[in-house]
Parts: structure tokens; C-alpha cells; sequence
């Protein structure tokens, strides 16, 4: 008689049975019942099989006797007991997946990028909103993910307003904050600016060290965002815990004494809780500008939480501190209508105090998310933010030149001081329910959400700027005139202690919103988008002896529609409505630039936009490219304007149409691309100033083009490079001054990659290769400047990962 084997499959439950009855704290008697009744069965199958003529013999079924209470597993066997489920599916997960060459660097890459293509985002953020990937979106979003941004060496948002198709810096006229000022398809959008879908109010300065990625929307996007955003929005991705361990240093060197050191660190506590943290440390210079500083410091900590498979808990807390001495430009030499450094002054002279002049810019924002999965078809997620930002600065403006003399050496100007200090406070609540049903072969996701948030914004100033400088008597605004421009004489004068004026202006802002939006696919062929959104919005204006309190109710929505004639491309059209409503520029203090003095008496209804966009979308060369290409309009109606009696009215109109290309993905294994081209028409169309109707719209590159591009060699080696050109800019208040513009200008980058091995690459970035005098914004006045882009700079960035 043979040994009596069981049957794989009865071996296979016994395991499991095995296995689950330790975790239950059974004795093992089920399976000693099991193999008893596995060993019988064999005995019989053989004896059968030889036809023995040994007696048959019977065996009783076994009777099922009652467990005993204590055999119930209690709540910490049950949670274990799930744990180790849940870790040996991410272990099979993982198994199931291809293994990369680069496993040390895969694991902090972009998790809502192309794992083939870095470069090529397949979905943003807010996937309820926006459920379908970027391909079937009736909207044009660039997103600039992980790897762009390292390729990009754009360690700051600035930075990707400088190189970023479609978008215009921008400058701090008429008593606006200096910071983060963009202009997307011509629009102003400093107060459009959202960390995880949570708007981040009022101008600030922000680094990029926890930053996964930049989306950027554009066209008008209230029902998606909120008030405002009449040419688009930016949404930054902050980093969050993962379930792998990984370890990353990076350090960079640079010729404008740049030592930048960052880490990114993600461990894994145990299968149902992780934490990811990173910190940065910078000191550095500006190329091509003497005495400018740029100093940063900061921190992250993100944490996720899974105690089941339904719900996840996220938070994530980011500090971030930068310093140094702010560089507010050089004047504008009006008679040969270029700024004075493109006429014979040295590019790098800087005409503040090093004794009074300063700058810092603070960030803390704390975000905690919880996220429910009531079954396969409704989830629900609640998010709650506080925020804290500083920008408090002393700074000195050059204006009102002095150049009637044919000789530069004779030039002068007058040094003002200018300064802020401004606090902002951020809480807000957003709650969503989002609902995935089929309806008769229609695939929808539709999102319900409610939406609360409290800003207050104060903005101080510096007092008796005059009375700091030592022993003598200049203009009672601080201004120091007589300055030379080819060898400012005054850098090191003594100054004493400021103060502040201590009459804030106070904005207070209280927003209730909900919305509605719902995208339904059919087979994948006809995809429909839509949503509409309320917003209350309320705010005070105040001062030590003034307050002012108004009210807008802002109703708008979007809808789009696709056609995929193939899975790899579409085809779509869409029609959006945003609102601005009176004092939404929050760091401004005069109505002219969006602000609410507490004391006006002009109140205004909101500004109207309207826009329309027509295009396709293409994921080519084995759907890691994604080509596309828009035609766009946008109209904006009450729009406010100075008249020429001084007053501020809402009777103006304007108009930007264009067209916006862009490419990102791979053209090949080895051949990396991210870019693209928008070309503009902007025309005012009513205007109370009859000579202001026709022109083109100030502070617009009505053509802009920028392309990153890299190639992969043997032997680890990547070879790249970034281009980017801007057309003129045109000064001016809302139409155009076309007696001050900025010239157009192409920048061009380059860089070289080593990958050692596994864990270690080098890259040698080259910035501005060419060193080509360009300019970032114009200050639009009677007594304009300009602010100097960085010049030539080469860094060495050394990365270790683990």
C-alpha cells in the first residue's frame, strides 16, 4: 500500500486553513479533521485502485462540535489578520509588475506620470473632477511633472512662469504685492494659485521642494476652482507617503555660489502606515546681479494611513522660508524705449541698501484628508487645510531717470523705497461625494461637493524710511535721488531700525460654495463633461478707522464635449464661464489693480468671462506622446477701467483668441520632448477712453514658445536642453502703452546627465547658455522699470538614491 497523497487543491485549502486558524487562535483541531479525512480518502482510492479484498470499511462523516467562545479572534487578530492580507497583495502587486532597471529612482517618481515617459502626465490630481485621462479632457491642461521640473532645473514657480508656453510674468504696480504674479493667456492669475485644489490667497514666493508636479489650467475654470481664474489656474501637487522605502539626496553647485542641498525620504511603518518627509537647505547668489541673495530653507512631513482597504487618511504639513536681498530691477530709459541696461549700464548693478534693504517670504500649511469607499460606486472625501504665509520686505525701486546726456556715465536716478508687510491667514473645508453608475451603457462619474473657506489678508507698510537714513535729508518718502546709474554711489549707507505704520489694511474673505459635475462616457467613443458651481462670496475691507463690507453671488459652469474617432486620439469642444468679483485681488490696496480700500466709495459687480475652445488631442509613438492642439477664445465683459476723469467704472471690454500647441511624451525610447507654442490676439473692445478701443492688452507675449528636449545615450548618458522665446511685451495699465515695452528675446539651457550606476547620477545644467540680456516684467507707471532675468550660471547637481 502506497503512502496516501492528497490532492493539490485539498492541500492548497489545508495551507489556508493552516494559516487562518493560527491568526483565529484555534488549537489546529479543524486540521487534524482534514488530513484524517484527506488520509481515507487515499487509503480508499488505493485500495480500490489495487482491488483488495480487505473488508470495506466505513467511516462515520465527523460531527461538527461547537467551538468554544474563546475560539472567536478578537479585534487585534482581525486587524493583523487583514494587515497580512493587505501586505502579501502589494507583494504580489509588485511581483506581478516589471521590474526597472532603475529601482533605486522608481520609487519617488511621479505616480500620475507615464512610467515609460516621464515626461507625459496621464492624469491630474483631481480625479473626481477630472476622471478621465488628460486624452479625453475637453480642456487644455499643462502639466509639468516630476522629471520636467528636475530637467527644467526649476526650483521655483517663478521659474515655470519664465519658461512655460502661454504664460507672462508679471510685476507689483499700483501698491500689489512683488512675488508670484502670472498672466495666462493674458489674464491675471496671482490670486489663481491652489496647493492640492485648496486656493493659496494673496501673492507669496514659492519654492518647489515638495512639489510633484505643476498643473496648469487654462481658460477660465470657475466652476473647477472657484472665483477668479478668467485665464486659467495653477494647481501645485505636493509630495505624499507611498507604500515603497526609498532614501534621496540631492546637492548642487553652482557659479553664482548656489549650495542647494535637498532629501526626500518614504518608510514604509508597517503595511497600513507610512510617512514621507524632506527638508532643503539653499544659499546662493543670482547670476548677473550684484548683491541680490537668494536663501531658502524648509521642510515637509506626509503621512497615509489605511487601517482597511475603504479608507485612507492623509497629512501632509509643508514649511518653507526664503530670504535674502530683493532685486527690484533697473529703470526704463524712455527716449530709446529699452531698459537702461540695453543702453550702455552694466546688466548687474543693483541700486538698493544693504543696510536697510530686505526680503523674506513664509509658508506653514497643513492639510489633513480622509477618503471613505462606501462600496464600488460612492466614495467620499473631506479635506481640511490651514495655512500661514508672511511676506514682509524692504526693497528700492529705481525710477524717474535722469538721461537727457548722450554719456550713460552721467546717468542718474532716484532710489524709492518701497515695502509691505503682509500676513495671511488660510482655513478652509472641501467635501466631496463622488457617485460612478452605469445608465444604459453610459459610464458616469459625477462629483457633489461643498466647499468652505475663511481668508484674512493684512497688509502693512514701513514707516519713516526718511528719518532711517543717518544724517541726511532726503524725500519723505525715502527716496534717495542723484543716484549714479553706471556706478551707484549710496549701497552702503547706514540706516536705522523700521517700523511699521500700524493702520493695516484688512481683507476678510468668507466663500460657501457647491458644485455639481458630472462626465459620462459612452463605450469610450462620445465623452460628455459638465458642471456648474455657487459661490458666495463675502468679504470686509478695514482699517483702524474704516470698514467696508460687500456681497457677490457667482454662478458658473462649463460643458464639453468629445468625440474619439480612434482610442488614441479626440476630438472636443468646450464652453466655460468664470467671475471675478470686486476686490479678488487680495494683496492689492487700490481699486485700479483689484483691490478694496475700506474707505472707497465705488462699488462694482463682478467681471464676466466667457470663453470657447475647440481642439484634439493625440497619443502617438505607442501612445507614450501626447500632441495636442486648441483654438481658443476668451472674452471678458465689466471689465473695470480708469476713465479719464479718474473715475473707475466697469464698461470695458476685451478679447484674447488664439491658438495653443503642445507635445510631451516620448518620440522614441531614447528621445524625451515637453513644450509648446501659443500665438495671441488680444484687441480692447470697449473702452470709456475712445482711444484705448483697438489696442492690444498690456503685459501679454502675444507669441511665446518654449521646448525641453533630452536624448538617451549608451552607457547611462542623457544629452539636453530647454528653448525658450518671448515676443515683445507691451506696458500699460489695461490696454496697451506702446511707448514702453520689454524686448522679445530666445533663452537657451542645456544640460548632460550621468547615471553611475543604481544609485547615483550627475548632471551639469547650463542656464541662460548664450548670457543673453533678457527681462522678466515691467513695472507699468509714468516712472517705469524693469526686473533683469538671471544671466549665464553652470551647476553640477549630484543625486543619490536608494
Amino acid at each position: 500500500m502506497g503512502l496516501a497523497v492528497a490532492p493539490r487543491s485539498l492541500r492548497s485549502v489545508a495551507g489556508r486553513n493552516s494559516i487562518d486558524e493560527k491568526l483565529d487562535g484555534n488549537s489546529g483541531k479543524a486540521v487534524s479533521a482534514v488530513a484524517g479525512l484527506i488520509a481515507v480518502a487515499s487509503f480508499s482510492g488505493n485500495a480500490q485502485a489495487q482491488q483488495s479484498n480487505l473488508p470495506p470499511v466505513t467511516v462515520d462523516a465527523p460531527v461538527e462540535r461547537p467551538r468554544p467562545a474563546a475560539s472567536k479572534p478578537t479585534p487585534e487578530q482581525v486587524r493583523a489578520r487583514n494587515a497580512l492580507r493587505r501586505a502579501a497583495q502589494r507583494q504580489q502587486a509588485q511581483q506581478a509588475a516589471p521590474v526597472s532597471q532603475d529601482a533605486a529612482g522608481a520609487a519617488d517618481r511621479d505616480p500620475y506620470a507615464d512610467p515609460a515617459a516621464p515626461y507625459k502626465v496621464d492624469h491630474v490630481q483631481a480625479s473626481g473632477k477630472f476622471p478621465e485621462p488628460l486624452l479625453n479632457t475637453p480642456k487644455t491642461i499643462t502639466v509639468l511633472s516630476k522629471e520636467v521640473l528636475e530637467d527644467k532645473n526649476a526650483t521655483t514657480l517663478k521659474e515655470i512662469g519664465r519658461s512655460t508656453a502661454g504664460v507672462t510674468l508679471g510685476s507689483g504696480e499700483g501698491g500689489n504685492a512683488f512675488g508670484d504674479r502670472f498672466f495666462i493667456r493674458g489674464f491675471d492669475a496671482r490670486n489663481d494659485v491652489f496647493i492640492d485644489g485648496i486656493r493659496d490667497p494673496a501673492v507669496s514666493i514659492r519654492e518647489n521642494f515638495f512639489t510633484e508636479q505643476i498643473e496648469i489650467l487654462r481658460g477660465p475654470a470657475s466652476s473647477y476652482a472657484g472665483r477668479g481664474t478668467a485665464g486659467g489656474a495653477i494647481n501645485i501637487v505636493t509630495k505624499q507617503a507611498g507604500d515603497v522605502n526609498f532614501k534621496r539626496m540631492d546637492t548642487e553647485f553652482g557659479t553664482d555660489m548656489t549650495k542647494r542641498v535637498t532629501l526626500d525620504v518614504n518608510q514604509v511603518i508597517d503595511p497600513t502606515f507610512s510617512v514621507r518627509t524632506g527638508g532643503l537647505f539653499q544659499d546662493a547668489n543670482v547670476a548677473g546681479r550684484n548683491y541680490v541673495t537668494d536663501n531658502r530653507w524648509g521642510t515637509f512631513v506626509s503621512t497615509k494611513y489605511t487601517p482597511t482597504t475603504d479608507l485612507k487618511i492623509t497629512t501632509n504639513y509643508v514649511h518653507t522660508d526664503l530670504s535674502g536681498y530683493p532685486d527690484f530691477g533697473v529703470p526704463y530709459y524712455k527716449q530709446g524705449n529699452v531698459p537702461v541696461t540695453s543702453a550702455g549700464i552694466p546688466r548687474g548693478n543693483w541700486y538698493g541698501f544693504l543696510n536697510r534693504d530686505f526680503q523674506t517670504a513664509r509658508q506653514d500649511f497643513g492639510t489633513g484628508t480622509i477618503e471613505y469607499r462606501v462600496n464600488e460606486a460612492i466614495t467620499l472625501s473631506s479635506k481640511v487645510r490651514g495655512g500661514h504665509s508672511l511676506l514682509n520686505y524692504i526693497g528700492t525701486l529705481p525710477q524717474n531717470p535722469i538721461t537727457t546726456s548722450l554719456n550713460p556715465l552721467l546717468w542718474t536716478t532716484t532710489a524709492s523705497a518701497q515695502s509691505r508687510y503682509q500676513n495671511v491667514d488660510v482655513w478652509a473645508n472641501q467635501n466631496e461625494a463622488t457617485f460612478k453608475l452605469d445608465t444604459g451603457g453610459v459610464k458616469h462619474t459625477a462629483v457633489f461637493g461643498v466647499e468652505y473657506s475663511n481668508e484674512n489678508i493684512s497688509i502693512d507698510r514701513y514707516a519713516g524710511l526718511a528719518s532711517e537714513l543717518a544724517g541726511s535729508a532726503f524725500t519723505s518718502n525715502g527716496a534717495v535721488s542723484g543716484v549714479n546709474l553706471y556706478s551707484p554711489q549710496y549701497t552702503y549707507l547706514p540706516f536705522g531700525t523700521p517700523s511699521l505704520v500700524g493702520n493695516p489694511t484688512r481683507y476678510g474673505v468668507n466663500t460657501n460654495s457647491v458644485y455639481v459635475m458630472d462626465t459620462a462616457n459612452w463605450q469610450d467613443t462620445i465623452i460628455v463633461n459638465g458642471g456648474v458651481r455657487y459661490d458666495g462670496y463675502n468679504m470686509s475691507s478695514s482699517t483702524n478707522s474704516n470698514y467696508l463690507k460687500l456681497n457677490a453671488d457667482l454662478v458658473n459652469y462649463n460643458v464639453g464635449v468629445v468625440y474619439k474617432p480612434m482610442s488614441i486620439g479626440s476630438i472636443y469642444a468646450a464652453y466655460a464661464t468664470s467671475a471675478n468679483p470686486f476686490g479678488s485681488e487680495l494683496d492689492a490696496t487700490g481699486t485700479d489693480y483689484g483691490g478694496v480700500p475700506a474707505n472707497t466709495a465705488i462699488l462694482l459687480g463682478p467681471e464676466r468671462n466667457k470663453a470657447a475652445e475647440l481642439g484634439t488631442k493625440w497619443e502617438l509613438a505607442d501612445r507614450h506622446l501626447l500632441v495636442s492642439a486648441a483654438l481658443f477664445q476668451t472674452t471678458k465683459d465689466n471689465a473695470r477701467e480708469t476713465n479719464a476723469a479718474g473715475l473707475l467704472t466697469s464698461n470695458a471690454a476685451y478679447r484674447i483668441q488664439g491658438i495653443d500647441i503642445e507635445a510631451e511624451g516620448k518620440i522614441t525610447d531614447r528621445w524625451s520632448i515637453f513644450g509648446g507654442l501659443v500665438l495671441m490676439q488680444s484687441k480692447v473692445t470697449q473702452s470709456n477712453i475712445a482711444s484705448n478701443i483697438g489696442l492690444q492688452l498690456a503685459n501679454v507675449a502675444h507669441q511665446s514658445f518654449s521646448m525641453l528636449t533630452k536624448y538617451k545615450f549608451d552607457g547611462g548618458w542623457e544629452l539636453g536642453g530647454q528653448a525658450v522665446y518671448r515676443s515683445k511685451v507691451y506696458g500699460g495699465t489695461f490696454a496697451a502703452n506702446t511707448g514702453n515695452e520689454l524686448p522679445s528675446y530666445w533663452r537657451f539651457d542645456a544640460f548632460v546627465e550621468k547615471k553611475i550606476d543604481a544609485n547615483w547620477t550627475m548632471k551639469f545644467y547650463a542656464q541662460n547658455l548664450t548670457n543673453k540680456l533678457y527681462y522678466d516684467t515691467l513695472y507699468r507707471s509714468a516712472v517705469p522699470f524693469v526686473a533683469v532675468a538671471p544671466g549665464r550660471a553652470f551647476y553640477l547637481v549630484t543625486t543619490a538614491k536608494f
